[in-house]
């Protein structure tokens, strides 16, 4: 349960959005500040999905050796949709920009345009909320057969993993800031270039991995 769930908040945690917010963020002229307020409105946002989707799993019992059906379906359907998904984004590939266009910007970016405590911690909610890829890994918590404490204990991991690049761009400013406006100014470039086809492969990998063990668990030969 935990290998899996970890996995699963690793590829959560591939947010070029989020990588590129915090690059924005840093280089304001209060960034400890903004960037805190924004990781507080990551952790909210991801904490109360998660605790919603670890209830509605829990409620339906399918920890339990009696559910096993139900449990191992549940990880096929999740893994369909994410293969749906990521297959869909890959054909059609990432928006070219519409020069046309560029007044209208996103809701994003309007808001990272002038950094604030109260814009930063609508970033925060917005940027995190929950992707195919957290809530398999939620799943991977609530269907395992452990006790609470030791669920509650991993969904905490899950959701630090998750917001990763919220609270590590942070750290390293602390520890280095001049290295690390440097780092997050190339990796914000090199995430607009790439970035579209890490999403793509977090998808295709982790429905890859929920439809095998969902197929597995089905036929029996997984426990």
């Amino acid at each position: 349960m935990l290998i899996q769930a970890v996995g699963l908040a690793l590829l959560a945690a591939v947010s070029p959005t989020a990588a590129a917010v915090s690059a924005v963020f840093l280089s304001n002229a209060k960034p400890q500040r903004i960037v805190v307020i924004f990781l507080t409105g990551a952790i909210v946002m991801t904490a109360i999905m998660a605790t919603i989707l670890f209830a509605v799993l829990q409620s339906g019992h399918l920890y339990q050796p009696a559910e096993r059906e139900p449990r191992y379906g549940l990880r096929l359907g999740l893994g369909l949709a994410m293969l749906l998904a990521g297959a869909y984004l890959k054909r059609r590939g990432p928006k070219r920009p519409d020069p046309a266009a560029t007044k209208n910007k996103g809701i994003i970016a309007r808001l990272t345009a002038r950094p604030a405590p109260r814009t930063a911690f609508i970033v925060g909610l917005l940027v995190y909320t929950p992707s195919l890829t957290f809530v398999a890994a939620v799943q991977a918590v609530a269907t395992a057969k452990q006790s609470l404490p030791a669920s509650i204990a991993v969904l905490v991991l899950v959701i630090v993993i998750t917001v990763a690049f919220a609270w590590l761009p942070l750290i390293l400013y602390l520890l280095a800031p001049h290295q690390t406006g440097r780092m997050l100014g190339g990796l914000e470039g090199w995430l607009r270039s790439h970035g579209y086809m890490l999403t793509v492969a977090a998808l295709l990998i982790g429905g890859v991995v929920l439809a095998i063990n969902g197929s597995l668990g089905l036929t029996g030969l997984v426990r």
